[in-house]
């Protein structure tokens, strides 16, 4: 018996009990079904999780204030403090004190109510300066960003995000050259960035920018009009964010007259430490859910196993006649075998099609994505056919066993 063959008797035995057959599938399905999308889940999460980061900006770095205690002893949280100044962001910028500093961001913000007639909308205003947008990796959908003459003019022009622009002036109108009310200041939209999403707290896309300088001398309501919100840092690059991290530290310390680090009024923030500790949470998910997914696939196998066991018992005869007809164990046992892994490619073609739309439906009712690589389809149609094979050898093995006059006899 030739492998063709042995394929046409296979699929013939397999068709013959298509209830069986079926629910031996199923097993499989739901096993590697479960895997591709635990899998694609996790990957999701992953590719999700590193974007939000990202869309922080390129090597960035954020100096964020210390927190206060009043005098009742009630501590603030990080932030709450006005420890960081215009000076502070100077001085980080300063290529000799920090070679490895790119570009220096300094931030002021307030929440505030923004007019376009008789439509309002409140939102975080930022007072920043013309390095913001290179530092945080934004574009601009239409118009142009602050330059250093509206910081040094204080001028009244603002920068729109892209929801902030739909809420004040709806999709159809372009915002630039349209003026708006902040605190009874009449400010010009020179231009509206490009959308840019959330991450982990806030919505990146509802914010409104101006000169560091007309916030701080026009709109702040601060106590210390000097004070900043955040200092965002860009490191030359992804290799010297490190040296970086040391060199912002080193100054702050000094400018502060801290002579002991874990005394710092200041908070330094990487991204990479974000993504790291994001992305081993991602792991730990995708590894708990690939165990349970295992256990499915176990279940299956044992389906196939004891689907293969009864077959066995049922068609002792049939194994007789070939082998009184000269059919050698070898070949008894490559049948059932590929009967075997049969079962196993059609449960896991099926449980990875049914995976792959699950990755394209459950996004729609989900709030993550869900990602399916070739590499994991591909390795679930091989594990299913391996599961075939694996729970297969035992009866396979006790097929070619049977002696001919003993299977004879049992008819």
């Amino acid at each position: 018996m030739n492998w063709a063959e042995t394929v046409r008797t296979a699929l013939q035995a397999v068709r013959s009990h298509r209830m069986r057959s079926g629910l031996t599938v199923l097993g499989i399905l739901i096993g590697i079904a479960t895997v591709v999308l635990s899998v694609g889940l996790g990957e999701g999460t992953k590719s999700s999780v590193s974007n939000q980061i990202s869309a922080l900006g390129s090597n960035l770095l954020i100096v964020s204030p210390g927190s206060t205690t009043s005098s009742s002893g009630v501590r603030g949280g990080f932030g709450s403090a006005s420890t960081l100044t215009v000076s502070d962001s100077t001085a980080l910028s300063n290529a000799s004190a920090a070679p490895d500093v790119r570009a220096v961001a300094p931030t002021q913000s307030t929440s505030l109510e923004i007019d376009n007639g008789g439509t309002n909308w409140t939102t975080s205003v930022v007072g920043t300066t013309s390095s913001w947008l290179s530092v945080r990796a934004r574009t601009l959908s239409s118009g142009r960003f602050l330059t250093a003459k509206d910081q040094a003019d204080s001028a009244t022009n603002i920068v729109l995000g892209p929801d902030t622009a739909d809420e004040l002036f709806g999709a159809r109108l372009d915002p630039v050259g349209q003026s708006v009310t902040i605190n009874g200041i009449s400010f010009t939209v020179v231009g509206v960035l490009k959308s840019a999403g959330s991450d982990s707290s806030s919505n990146l896309d509802d914010t409104a920018l101006v000169p560091l300088s007309t916030e701080t001398q026009r709109l702040s309501s601060s106590s210390s009009r000097s004070a900043l919100s955040d200092i965002f840092v860009a490191a030359k690059s992804g290799g010297t964010i490190s040296a970086a991290y040391q060199e912002i530290d080193a100054i702050l310390l000094a400018r502060h007259s801290i002579t002991i680090a874990s005394s710092a009024d200041f908070t330094i923030t990487s991204q990479q430490s974000l993504l790291s500790t994001a992305t081993s949470v991602s792991s730990t998910l995708t590894i708990l859910l690939g165990g349970i997914a295992a256990l499915s696939l176990l279940v299956g196998g044992i389906g196939v196993m004891n689907i293969m066991l009864v077959s066995v018992s049922e068609r002792t005869r049939e194994i007789g006649l070939r082998k009184a007809l000269g059919a050698t164990p070898a070949l008894i046992r490559r049948q059932f075998l590929v009967e075997a892994s049969t079962l196993g490619l059609v449960g896991g073609a099926a449980g990875a099609a049914l995976g792959i739309a699950g990755a394209v439906i459950l996004p729609h009712f989900i709030a993550n994505d869900i990602t399916v690589s070739g590499a994991a389809v591909g390795g679930a149609l091989v594990v299913a056919v391996a599961i075939g094979l694996i729970f297969g050898v035992y009866p396979a093995g006790r097929a070619a066993r049977l002696a001919p006059i003993d299977a004879l006899r049992s008819e």
